[in-house]
């Protein structure tokens, strides 16, 4: 007998799967500098740890997208949990710097999983519109989980105690990931659709197109603009005057609340013109962080919010509209582009920040002096990714003009 299918268990489970991927982010950002200070960490170590983020989640998400239709998300969401589990474990036990490489790359490996899984799980279990206002209210909780998560690391670490150590905060991340399993625990899953699904050597062929590539390029550079920033927050503005989590939270909350009217956004302005837009205000919004202090901070928060809010989802709709013949596995290799090249860039600002120290320190600054120095240096070699694609997206809005692609309502995060 044919069970039945628990739509709303399994949606609920699925978002709060993307919770657990919204804590690992925020919360693992408010712990950056307690973890320096117990493992002897320096910046460029704590950018190697974060990579392994960014590294396990385009692993994952790219092997999930190829083998989805052959082994279902029931199977990949065991391993997102088996994944989730390993990586918190092994991370509050960690014995030092290898120890946290393994177990972050076994979060991002789980993150991942749960992009593979539960994007085309919902797909599958709705059509047309009531599809995609699911995806947009699945896809609102990684900034909504992000700007919950933040606000809890900042609680925690202002209450003291045991509350502030880095340890108790990870078991947080381990509340939702319990809750997801228990959830699609037992449930019976959608079979994977397979009506208009091409091959995937139809697919590669399709990402040689200068359009896939282009997009391919700008990919890393938005996700770059997005994260870079936002992981780091807890160590570039320690000493900016404002509350580093804050930042976070209000940046993060900016962006919920504007993805939630994304349809009318992007329907004005179209895809070229948001991502433009975008562009723009992400360059003005680190500016701001790079130079001003105090309460100003939060409304570059805003600004900055608004920038990279459109970033992710419409890079994605644009490929599905504009590569269409590339299919859900070039959507797969766009998004896992963006986090790869965070896995990249993140030692690497992890140098800026040492060579930043160094040379404010030689110079004679100590202290908050020397904090609010080094991050303002930092930020402003992070304002040039999104100055390039200013040029990129002008490039691509006279370029993609005249198309006759349909403009289509981001839905991923």
């Amino acid at each position: 007998m044919t069970q039945t299918i628990n739509k709303s268990a399994l949606f609920n489970a699925s978002c709060f799967a993307l919770i657990t991927t919204a804590f690992t982010f925020s919360i693992r950002a408010g712990i950056l500098p307690q973890l320096a200070t117990e493992f002897d960490l320096t910046n460029e170590q704590l950018g190697f740890i974060n990579s392994m983020w960014f590294l396990g989640f385009p692993i994952s998400m790219i092997l999930g997208g190829l083998f989805y239709h052959k082994v279902g998300p029931a199977n990949i969401m065991r391993i997102a949990f088996v994944a989730h589990t390993l990586g918190i474990l092994m991370t509050i036990y960690a014995g030092g710097y290898t120890t946290l490489l393994i177990s972050t790359l076994f979060i991002g490996f789980g993150n991942g999983c749960t992009e593979a899984a539960c994007n085309p799980m919902i797909a599958d279990m709705y059509n047309g519109v009531k599809m995609n206002k699911m995806l947009n209210r699945f896809h609102m909780w990684f900034p909504g989980g992000i700007l919950v998560g933040s606000l809890l690391s900042k609680f925690m670490t202002d209450a003291g105690g045991i509350l502030a150590n880095w340890e108790t905060q990870m078991w947080i991340l381990m509340v939702p990931t319990v809750i997801y399993a228990v959830l699609f625990f037992g449930k019976a899953f959608p079979r994977p659709k397979i009506e208009g699904v091409t091959s995937i050597t139809e697919n590669l062929k399709a990402m040689v197109s200068p359009v896939f590539l282009f997009l391919f390029l700008c990919m890393s550079l938005t996700a770059i603009s997005e994260f870079g920033p936002n992981q780091w927050v807890n160590v570039i503005l320690v000493s900016s005057g404002a509350d580093p989590m804050l930042i976070l939270a209000l940046t993060f909350g900016v962006m919920a609340a504007g993805r939630f009217f994304a349809g009318p956004v992007v329907a004005t302005l179209g895809q070229t013109g948001v991502l433009l837009s975008g562009a723009i205000l992400a360059a003005i919004g680190i500016y701001m962080f790079s130079v001003v202090t105090g309460s100003t901070a939060y409304l570059a928060a805003i600004i900055f919010g608004l920038g990279v809010c459109y970033f992710w989802p419409v890079m994605i709709g644009a490929t599905a509209q504009r590569a269409p013949l590339t299919g859900a596995l070039g959507m797969s290799i766009i998004g896992g582009v963006g986090m790869f090249a965070n896995s990249i860039f993140n030692p690497i600002t992890g140098i800026w920040i040492d060579n930043a120290t160094a040379q404010n320190e030689s110079a004679g600054l100590t202290g908050a002096a020397l904090e609010l120095a080094t991050g303002q240096d930092t930020l402003q070699k992070m304002m040039y990714f999104p100055i390039i694609l200013i040029v990129l997206f002008t490039i691509f809005f006279f370029w993609q003009k005249n198309s006759k692609s349909v403009e289509a309502v981001p839905t991923m995060h």
